[in-house]
């Protein structure tokens, strides 16, 4: 990064143009500017982002360049997950998923792998067999044993992180969610996709990601996994929380003290989904299960045209608070990605209501860094 000399400092200042303070924080912004988010935290924690295909297609769009600037870790957002990867069994669309470890490689990122195991965005095969029954509970696992071994194997050594597997607990806090997964597999698909992911990389770090993370009863029953995993040997190596998170929401002691009950049980975090919706809730809900969808209102929808200057200021707020917590304890998280780099490539527009316009990332629709983005700078610059 550069740097100005000690004697201009103290000139500027004596001369009256500006504090030493100013200078120095003048001098970050301009350095950040021409490097990124990843350089203002390089010694807190990766700063990443979620990327689509037709982002890393071509390297030398702007949106491929503002990506390489500002972050040095990225997750694909549907590239890898079953459905789209293997939408036909035993024949894997490996065009995308190569471009985007390339890509992640060229520029020096740590690529995350997303998403192993999840009840969403599966193929229509998955869960029959040839008669369109049921699967056996054998034949689900060899499927699950099949993907696992099939991608972490072809990006070994390549794709750093995995989530192995996603949303796995269910809504009413009462263990596992029930999907097709534990239905017909029970939970134990969860273990063996650890294990068998394991055995593919043993040099992969593997996570558990989820949302609602705050969620008192789902912390509960995840620390009560994790001790089971730790004291069977199930290799589980750290905790992804998502973080959608909304101006009010969550509350941020409960949020904490998940934070708190995942680094006493000596795994680091990973934020792995954040972003900040700043639009009416609907009907309260604050999940993340993507079969969710609330009819489209104008009080669900009230800032068509851009962003008033209050809640542009309660958004950049918000990023400073959560960059403060995450701060707090640096020593327990290990990533923050974004999901998504602009708002409008952001899921929020669309969930859990259709049709609508958001705002919840730190580049604008032209690709701009909002005052969000500056205000992080300058919680570094301090």
């Amino acid at each position: 990064m550069p740097r100005l000399g000690r004697r201009r400092f103290t000139t500027l200042a004596a001369a009256g143009v500006l504090g030493l303070a100013q200078l120095r924080a003048r001098a970050f912004h301009q350095a950040v500017a021409q490097t990124g988010l990843k350089d203002a935290f390089k010694d807190d924690f990766l700063i990443g982002t979620a990327v689509d295909g037709r982002t890393i297609d071509d390297p030398s769009t702007p949106l491929a360049q503002l990506v390489a600037r500002e972050f040095n870790a990225i997750t694909p957002t549907n590239l890898m997950k079953w459905g789209p990867l293997e939408p036909r069994e035993g024949e894997p669309q490996w065009a995308g998923p190569d471009r985007l470890v390339a890509f992640g490689a060229a520029h020096g990122m740590t690529v995350v792998g997303h998403t192993l195991v999840w009840h969403s965005q599966t193929p229509r095969w998955l869960f029959v067999d040839e008669q369109n029954a049921p699967v056996s509970k054998e034949r689900l696992l060899k499927r699950i044993e099949t993907r696992i071994r099939t991608l972490v194997g072809r990006y070994q050594g390549r794709v750093a992180i995995w989530d192995v597997v996603n949303e796995a607990i269910d809504e009413d806090e009462k263990g596992w969610r029930q999907s097709p997964f534990l239905n017909i597999a029970g939970p134990e698909y969860v273990e063996r996709a650890f294990q068998i992911a394991h055995e593919a990389d043993p040099k992969a770090t593997l996570l558990y990601n989820d949302y609602n993370e705050h969620n008192p009863g789902r912390r509960r029953f995840l620390v009560d996994v994790i001790r089971d995993y730790k004291r069977r040997g199930v290799p589980i190596h750290g905790v992804g929380f998502q973080g959608h998170v909304g101006l009010e929401y969550p509350d941020f002691a409960e949020y904490e003290k998940s934070l708190q009950a995942i680094a006493a049980e000596g795994l680091p975090v990973h934020i792995t989904e954040l972003d900040v919706d700043v639009l009416p809730r609907a009907s309260g809900y604050t999940g993340a299960e993507i079969s969710t969808n609330f009819e489209l209102s104008e009080r669900l929808n009230p800032w068509k045209t851009g962003l008033p200057p209050e809640i542009d200021a309660r958004l950049t707020a918000r990023y400073r608070q959560l960059f403060e917590l995450f701060l707090k304890y640096r020593q327990t998280i290990a990533r923050v990605s974004t999901w998504g780099t602009f708002d409008g490539e952001s899921w929020k527009n669309n969930f859990p209501v259709r049709g609508r316009t958001n705002y919840p990332l730190l580049f604008d629709r032209e690709l701009k860094p909002k005052a969000a983005h500056a205000g992080l700078i300058a919680l570094k610059a301090r």
